[in-house]
């Protein structure tokens, strides 16, 4: 199924069926219940998305079980998971996980693939570097990167640790960019391999679990071609940063709909605080920033789903990152402002949207970095 067959009567229907979904299965009640469960996210949620509407499937290959749409489709749900705040491995599992797999091929893709496609799997992918940062950074052979595997003939082995690795606790499947004597691979380590240490740390944003996993001779398979991981992870990052961002412009969207409603039904010295100037000014910028941050997010769609009169689609993913996280942060900042008092207070929703913005800022490594992404994709 290509983009361009997709209407936008089509795009609304999809987009209306998620905001219903997410309205009776993610309101803030039961974000708060999510973020306070083992998991992090409600199982029976998950599974709903994927057997009532067929999310997890919607931009996976036909021949593994998905449906065969492409990005733009998929921003349209990723928006509305944003919007809604939803704890979910979806980002992680389905658009990290997902894309390194099609983009690897094999054996290996098309036996995890069609689990993920189905909502039964859940996957995530690690960053390579020490430090958490995704860039490979021009390493070649035997280069070291945060894991490594082993280079006998016998059964591959992954040593090192990742720092940083978005929902690694709770996937059945991690996949793991090692160092390797044809240079960095990619490689998949079941969740109940022997010598896998996974531990969850404490984060900024509530909704979404990241934890430490480490690696002690524990048994891995190869993803792909041996030293292939530089292209995969290139196609990864266009299309997470992609995604990301459509995700946080839903949640810019929310936070300007949570201010405007909340500046007209608020009065103060007689007035609704909407009248004042100052408070007109803070609703225009915020709503310039959130159609800015929506645009580029849509353009970046359509350009890694190659889209014919689209942009190239490494700058237009790294104007997209750039764009979003920014607007996403000075929105969320702002909503706390608008509500004054209130929008600091634990029981307010305000603090949980500046929270997933400032740590969807620094997911995949932060201003400096993707600023960096940028100017190498466009050549400077």
């Amino acid at each position: 199924m290509s983009t361009e067959d997709t209407t936008s009567t089509e795009l609304d229907e999809l987009r209306s069926a998620v905001r219903d979904f997410m309205a009776a299965k993610a309101d803030e009640r039961a974000v708060r219940a999510a973020i306070d469960s083992e998991r992090g996210y409600d199982d029976k949620v998950w599974a709903q998305m994927a057997e009532q509407l067929g999310l997890q499937s919607l931009a996976l290959p036909t021949e593994h079980g998905g449906d065969g749409y492409g990005l733009v489709e998929l921003t349209v749900v990723l928006e509305e998971m944003g919007r809604a705040l939803l704890p979910s491995p979806f980002l992680s599992s389905v658009v990290l996980a997902g894309t390194a797999l099609v983009a690897a091929g094999g054996d290996e893709a098309g036996r995890i693939l069609p689990g993920i496609a189905a909502g039964t799997t859940t996957a995530t992918l690690a960053p390579p570097s020490v430090d958490g940062g995704w860039s490979l950074g021009g390493r070649g052979a035997g280069d070291a990167l945060a894991v490594t595997a082993s280079a006998g003939t016998g059964e591959v082995t992954l040593e090192g640790t990742a720092p940083l690795v978005l929902d690694g606790a709770g996937a059945d499947v991690l996949l793991v960019v090692a160092g390797g004597p044809a240079g960095p691979g990619l490689y998949a380590v079941d969740a109940g391999a022997a010598g896998l240490t996974r531990t969850s740390l404490p984060v900024l944003d509530l909704t979404r679990r990241i934890a430490k996993v480490s690696f002690a001779a524990a048994p891995a398979r190869l993803v792909g071609a041996a030293g292939g991981a530089a292209a995969i992870l290139d196609r990864v990052l266009d299309v997470a940063t992609t995604a990301l961002a459509a995700e946080q412009v839903g949640g810019a969207r929310a936070c300007l709909e949570a201010s405007t409603t909340y500046a007209k039904d608020r009065v103060q010295f007689g007035r609704q605080i909407g009248s004042f100037q100052a408070v007109k000014h803070k609703a225009a910028d915020m709503l310039t920033r959130v159609q800015v941050a929506d645009a580029a997010a849509r353009e970046a769609a359509r350009a890694v789903d190659g889209v014919a009169d689209a942009p190239d689609p490494g700058v237009a993913a790294a104007v997209a990152h750039a764009v979003c996280s920014e607007a996403f942060l000075a929105v969320a900042t702002e909503n706390i402002q608008v509500h004054g008092g209130i929008g600091f207070t634990w029981e307010h929703a305000a603090h949980l949207y500046y929270r997933r913005a400032k740590a969807s800022q620094l997911l995949f490594g932060g201003p400096a970095v993707y600023y960096e992404r940028l100017l190498a994709k466009a050549g400077v």
